[in-house]
Formats: structure tokens, C-alpha cells, sequence
């Protein structure tokens, strides 16, 4: 007989007795309704296990600190160990588009569970491609499997979040993806020790310092991967063992749905992932995206060295550009948190225009100044990766304004296709030009500054486009009881 049981307890933290079509506990492990909600489970627990898994993933952006021992120990060029990066990234879109439906309909801990998996092989692959010095598993590992471990596992804790927190989307989406800006935070300096430690760094000679060049061990940067490999697979199972899912028709004590704010670009009514490809609304939100990406993730590939070229004189320069990059990962991730955060208040479109607007003269700023101020310099760069990755957290909540809640997680799995062009687009920009600008002869600033012209300039197309983005249509609607009776038939699955 099914039964269910109101709210009750902690304020909007706990969860009604779920809709039993059967014992829970008799399902799959990996099964939906096996993790859905018991009474007394507070919804505060579901951000900690978000965070195992988008700080564990979001190692990626700790990527430029292996750059240089990738390009001294295997000896390929700049554009090639800036492309297992690239890889990932597309893949990572890929992956989320492909599986975004399969997230939606198994569950998050499946999803996790899955990512955790590609995780470890992933690694595991990479550290191979080192030890035999092979590039081709290097590129298949971090590129390939790793970003599959990516598109999943990112996209896998957004929509449950949500569901847990709808009088706070912009927060909730805040929380999960602020721990994947903030990944390199940890990942950056742990990489940096690990490569130390084993002989895997490059140290470039500095004869008036009396520093001789060291040249990076391909083993020992295989064994700092296998390190990795082993303690974030053991972390990623912290989120998919504790990840629930509230029971249907579960709503935080004392919100009422009846009171949304419907006015502006904010509905009730749904739309599916499929009629969301038809609107210009999903379109234009996806060039917003892929354009605030490619000028974030240009800088953020790039992080290591390019401080190294812009201030060499700096001592215990590989340190300090590792430091560099911590930065900018601090600031991924609070940006992700704080801006998003406020779009509850301000709306998404205005803060887009935050990132889109101030972020195009950010870049002007460093164009124009170059290197001749060091802490304009960093504020800059920590501001630009700040709406970077605010960008991400917030348009989840913008699909939900723009689309409902049903099937967000499918909608918001292809949107991601715009991060993979952006992952290529902003690596490509960047480290081609800053290349061809080395074989003509210029370092430091002038390497980069062609570069970042592009960037102001996408972010200016980016900046008209979130402008024209209006209401969607009501001909794009699900009829009520259609999505309804669908998210009900995918919870008991």
C-alpha cells in the first residue's frame, strides 16, 4: 500500500517517508529508490557528498602544473600538453549530453558511482603512459577516460540539489560546483609535492641564481599519479555512499510553491530536454556559456606558466606559480558560491552581465598594462576566473528559471557541450598564439596580449547574446500532468 508521512522536525531539512512501491533496501545498490529520503534525513548532508565528488573531479583544473613536466619528461610541445586538457573537456561535455537522461532516471549515486570508476582508470592509465612514456595512454587516460569521470560526475549532483533546495536554486547550484572550481585548491599544491617528491618536476636553469635545470623523471610523475588515482577514489566514495534523494512530492517545511516569483524570466511550467534544443533560448544560453568559458579557460590552462613569463624574477618561481594557481582556484570556486548565491536576489540574466560586461574590460585592463603592476595583475585574473566560474554555477539555475525542473539534468548535460568548444577554443587560442609568439621571439606579455584581445571580443558577442535571451514560449510546455506523472515514474525506478 503506499503511504507517505508529512515533514517534519528541523527546519526544511527532513525529508517525508518515501512513496513504497517496495522495500528500498531490497533494490540494487545503485538503484534509485534504494537512496531515496528515510524520514530524519536533514538535507544539509547532501552538500558535503557533492563536494567529495566535484572537489575530487575538479583536480582537472590543477592541470597546468603538470604541463612543464609533461613537456621535459615525454618531450612533446605546448599544444600537446595542453591537449589531454583539452580532451577531457570535450569529452566532459560530451559524456554529460550523452548521459545527462541516465542521470536523470538512475539516480545520483549510479552517476557517482560510475564517475568514481572512470576516476580511478582514468589515473590509472595516465600513470601508465608515464612509466612506459607513452604519450598516447597519457592522452587516452586523462583525455578520454578521466573525462568521461568528468561529464558525469559533474552533472550528476546539480539536479538533486535542486530537488533538496528549491527556494534556494542559485545557492544550492553554488554548493555542488563550487567544490569543482575549488578541486585545484587542494590539487595544485598536493601535484606540486608529489612531482617533488618523486623527481617529477621541471626546473628551468637560472645561472645567476645557481640553479641547474632539472629535467622531470617520467616514473616519478607516473607514481604521483597513482597516488592521486588511490586517494580520490577513496574520497568519491564518501558522496555516493551518503547521496539521497528526496521522496516525491517532499518540499522544505514552510516553503509554498504557490508563492515563486513567476514574473521576468522565472517559471513554473516545464520543458523537456528535447523541446529545449528547439528554443532560441537554450541556443543563446549556450554561446553564453561556451564564450565566459573560453576566456576563463584559457587562463586557468595556462596558469603555471604564464605567471612564469610574466614575473621570472620571481623566487622559487615553479612554487610561486603553483601558488599562483591555488589562487585562481580559490577564487573558481568562492565565485562559483558567492555570485551564483546572489543571482537568488539579482537575477541570473544581471549577473551574466557582471561576468560578460566587467570580464571583457578586465582583459582590456591587462592588455593595456601588461606586467608593470603585479597586484593589478593578480586582482584581474582572480576576478575574471571569479565569473568563470560563477558562469557555471549559475546557469543551472537560469535552465530552471528558463525550462522547470523536469529533466534540468538532461538540458543541463547538453548545454555542457558548449564547455567542450570551450575547451577547445580557449587552450587553442592561448597556447597557439603564445607559440607562434615564442618562435617569433616575444615573451611575458606581448606573447599573450593578441590572445587576449580574442577573448574581449567573445565576451562582448556573449554579453549581446545573454541580452536577447526572453521567456520561452508557451507552445515549448509540457502539459502539467505529463511532467508530473513522469518525474513520479522516474523516482520509483
Amino acid at each position: 500500500m503506499t503511504t507517505a508521512t508529512k515533514p517534519s522536525g528541523a527546519s526544511g531539512g527532513v525529508a517525508e517517508a518515501p512513496l513504497k512501491t517496495g522495500d528500498p533496501m531490497k533494490a540494487g545498490f545503485l538503484e534509485r529508490r534504494r537512496i531515496e529520503a528515510r524520514p530524519g534525513w536533514s538535507r544539509w548532508l547532501i552538500p558535503p557528498a557533492a563536494l567529495s565528488i566535484h572537489l575530487s573531479i575538479g583536480q582537472a583544473y590543477s592541470w597546468s602544473v603538470f604541463k612543464p613536466a609533461l613537456e621535459h619528461g615525454l618531450g612533446v610541445s605546448e599544444v600537446q600538453s595542453a591537449l589531454p586538457f583539452t580532451v577531457a573537456i570535450i569529452v566532459l561535455g560530451l559524456s554529460a549530453a550523452i548521459f545527462g537522461t541516465q542521470v536523470d532516471s538512475r539516480g545520483p549515486r549510479w552517476a557517482m558511482f560510475v564517475s568514481s570508476c572512470c576516476f580511478l582508470v582514468g589515473f590509472l592509465l595516465t600513470a601508465l603512459g608515464f612509466f612506459t612514456s607513452q604519450y598516447w595512454l597519457v592522452l587516452l587516460g586523462y583525455g578520454g577516460v578521466f573525462g568521461i569521470a568528468l561529464g558525469i560526475g559533474y552533472i550528476s549532483p546539480v539536479s538533486t540539489l535542486m530537488k533538496w533546495f528549491p527556494d534556494r536554486p542559485g545557492l544550492a547550484t553554488g554548493i555542488a560546483i563550487m567544490g569543482f572550481g575549488g578541486g585545484a585548491l587542494i590539487a595544485a599544491p598536493l601535484g606540486n609535492s608529489l612531482l617533488n617528491r618523486f623527481g617529477g618536476n621541471y626546473t628551468p636553469a637560472d645561472t645567476a641564481a645557481g640553479i641547474a635545470e632539472h629535467l622531470p623523471d617520467p616514473a616519478g610523475i607516473g607514481k604521483a599519479f597513482l597516488v592521486l588515482a588511490v586517494g580520490y577514489s577513496i574520497f568519491m566514495a564518501l558522496g555516493w555512499l551518503l547521496i539521497r534523494v528526496p521522496a516525491p512530492g517532499w518540499q522544505p517545511q514552510g516553503w509554498d510553491p504557490g508563492q515563486v516569483k513567476t514574473h521576468g524570466l522565472i517559471t513554473t511550467n516545464n520543458v523537456s530536454a528535447n523541446n529545449a534544443l528547439k528554443t532560441p533560448q537554450f541556443w543563446l544560453l549556450w554561446v553564453v556559456l561556451c564564450f565566459n568559458t573560453t576566456a576563463g579557460i584559457g587562463i586557468l590552462e595556462k596558469a603555471s606558466p604564464m605567471f612564469q613569463e610574466y614575473f621570472p624574477g620571481v623566487a622559487g618561481l615553479a612554487a610561486a606559480a603553483a601558488g599562483f594557481v591555488a589562487i585562481l582556484s580559490l577564487a573558481n570556486s568562492i565565485g562559483r558560491f558567492c555570485w551564483s548565491t546572489l543571482s537568488d536576489t539579482f537575477g541570473r540574466k544581471n549577473m551574466y552581465r557582471l561576468y560578460l560586461g566587467v570580464g571583457a574590460l578586465l582583459y582590456f585592463g591587462m592588455i593595456v598594462m601588461g606586467n608593470s603592476n603585479k597586484p593589478l595583475f593578480l586582482v584581474s585574473t582572480i576576478l575574471i576566473i571569479s565569473f568563470y566560474g560563477a558562469g557555471f554555477a549559475t546557469v543551472p539555475a537560469y535552465l530552471r528559471d528558463l525550462f522547470g525542473t523536469y529533466q534540468v539534468g538532461a538540458i543541463h548535460g547538453r548545454l555542457l557541450t558548449a564547455w567542450s568548444t570551450a575547451g577547445v577554443l580557449g587552450p587553442v587560442i592561448i597556447n597557439a598564439i603564445s607559440e607562434q609568439q615564442h618562435e617569433a621571439g616575444l615573451t611575458g606579455p606581448p606573447a599573450f596580449q593578441p590572445a587576449f584581445i580574442i577573448m574581449v571580443v567573445l565576451l562582448v558577442i556573449g554579453f549581446v547574446c545573454n541580452e536577447l535571451i526572453r521567456p520561452v514560449q508557451p507552445k515549448y510546455f509540457e502539459p502539467v500532468r505529463t511532467a508530473q506523472a513522469n518525474e513520479k515514474g522516474a523516482a520509483h525506478e
